[in-house]
C-alpha cells in the first residue's frame, strides 16, 4: 500500500505532548503510532478549523455562557432501575457493544421497539431493554454464564426472519457468557463489587475491565510495540456516569483522564472535516467499503490518529471556550455528528469485537 506523500513532520511532535499523567497508556502508545504512521495523517489546521466552527456554534446558542452541550443520556433505550441490577445490565451492554454494520450491499440488522425501527447501537440497547421487559434476567450472572444460542437468538431477533441477523453472533454469545462467568468467579456475581474496589476512579475501572475480561482487552501491536485503545472499557465508565447522572455507581472523579472511544464513526466524521487524511490506496479501500484486517497497520493508524485528532480538538476547544471539556464530551459530539452521515465518505470496516 502506498504511503502518504508527506508523513507526520518531525517538528510536529510537540503537538502530541502529554498534558497529564497517562495511567491508561492510551495517549502514550497511540502517540508513537501517529508519529510513525505511513497511511493516515492528522491535519492540525483542519482540526483547528473544526474547533472554531464548534466554538462559534456554542457561542451562538449560549452567548456569554457558551458551552458545548453534550447530548443527554438516552433513557428511552436503556434499562434503569437505579440498583445493582442496572450496573450488571450496563456491563453486558458494553461487553457486546460492537460491529453493527452489514456486509457490502446488504441491509443492516434492525429491530422494532415500541413501534420504532432501530439499527446500530440504539438497536442493541433497545434489544437488551426489550429482553428485560420480556422477563429475561440480564442482570443475573448465573443466567448469563449459561445462556444458550436459542436464548441469545431470541434476544437479538430482528424485524423479520428474512432480514440479516446481528453480526458476530457467536462472539456476542462468548462475551455474554464471559460476563456471567467472571462476575461469578471473582465478584460474587455483582459488577458493583469491582466498582467499589476502584474507589471512584474511572481510569482504574477501565484498566480492571481489560484485566479481568478478555472481551474488553482492546490492545494491538504496531511495529512490535503494544498500542492500547480500551474503547469499550472506557465507554463502560462513561455509560455508568451517564446512566446514573454522575451519582451512585456513576460517580467518578477522574473522567478528564479518559480518551475518546476509537470506533468507526469518529474517524468518518474527522475525515469528512479534513482532520484525518488517508493515503490514496487506503482511501480507495475505505470508500469502496472493502474490509480491513483487524489489527492491521491501517486499522491501528486510523484508530490512533482518531484519538489524537480528537485530543487536539479537545485542547483547541478548551482554549476557545475557556472551560474544561472532557474527551468523552468530544466523543459524544462527534458520534452524534456521525449519525447524519449521508454526505460523508464511508467509514472503515473491520470485523472486530472491540468496536
Amino acid at each position: 500500500m502506498s504511503n502518504l506523500s508527506h508523513n507526520q513532520p518531525t517538528h510536529a511532535s510537540h503537538l502530541y505532548q502529554l498534558e497529564q499523567e497517562d495511567r491508561l497508556g492510551v495517549l502514550t502508545t497511540t502517540r508513537e503510532v501517529v508519529l510513525q504512521a505511513r497511511m493516515v495523517r492528522i491535519d492540525p489546521a483542519r482540526v483547528e478549523r473544526l474547533a472554531k466552527g464548534l466554538a462559534n456554534e456554542a457561542r451562538q446558542t449560549g452567548g456569554e455562557n457558551a458551552a458545548l452541550i453534550a447530548p443527554a443520556w438516552p433513557e428511552h433505550y436503556h434499562f434503569f432501575d437505579g440498583t445493582e441490577r442496572t450496573v450488571n445490565w450496563m456491563l453486558l451492554l458494553d461487553a457486546v457493544n460492537f460491529c453493527f454494520w452489514g456486509d457490502k450491499g446488504q441491509k443492516r440488522w434492525q429491530i422494532e421497539y415500541q413501534g420504532e425501527i432501530l439499527n446500530g447501537y440504539w438497536a442493541e440497547a433497545a434489544a437488551l431493554r426489550r429482553a428485560v421487559e420480556e422477563g429475561k434476567s440480564l442482570w443475573d450472572a448465573r443466567y448469563l454464564s449459561n445462556i444458550d444460542q436459542q436464548e441469545m437468538a431470541t434476544i437479538w431477533r430482528g424485524i423479520s426472519a428474512d432480514e440479516p441477523g446481528i453480526p458476530l453472533f457467536e462472539e456476542r454469545l462468548r462475551a455474554t457468557r464471559e460476563v456471567g462467568q467472571v462476575l461469578l468467579e471473582r465478584f460474587e456475581g455483582e459488577f458493583s463489587h469491582l466498582i467499589r474496589q476502584v474507589e471512584q476512579s474511572g481510569v482504574e475501572l477501565a484498566l480492571a475491565l481489560a484485566e479481568h475480561f478478555s472481551s474488553f482487552r482492546d490492545v494491538a501491536i504496531y511495529n512490535d510495540q503494544e498500542v492500547r485503545f480500551l474503547k469499550r472499557a472506557q465507554i463502560c465508565v462513561a455509560d455508568l456516569h451517564g446512566a446514573f447522572h454522575g451519582q451512585s455507581w456513576g460517580a467518578f472523579t477522574d473522567l478528564d483522564k479518559l480518551t475518546i472511544f476509537a470506533d468507526y464513526k469518529l474517524p468518518q466524521v474527522l475525515r469528512y472535516h479534513g482532520a484525518l487524511v488517508y493515503a490514496p490506496e487506503l482511501a480507495e479501500l475505505v470508500d469502496q467499503q472493502e474490509q480491513l484486517v483487524a489489527g492491521s497497520a491501517e486499522e491501528v493508524e486510523i484508530r490512533a490518529a482518531t484519538i489524537w485528532a480528537s485530543e487536539l480538538l479537545r485542547r483547541e476547544l478548551v482554549k476557545r471556550l475557556a472551560q474544561p471539556i472532557t474527551a468523552a464530551e468530544i466523543d459524544q459530539l462527534l458520534w452524534h455528528l456521525g449519525q447524519d452521515a449521508a454526505a460523508m465518505q464511508p467509514y472503515h470496516r473491520v470485523r472486530t469485537i472491540f468496536y
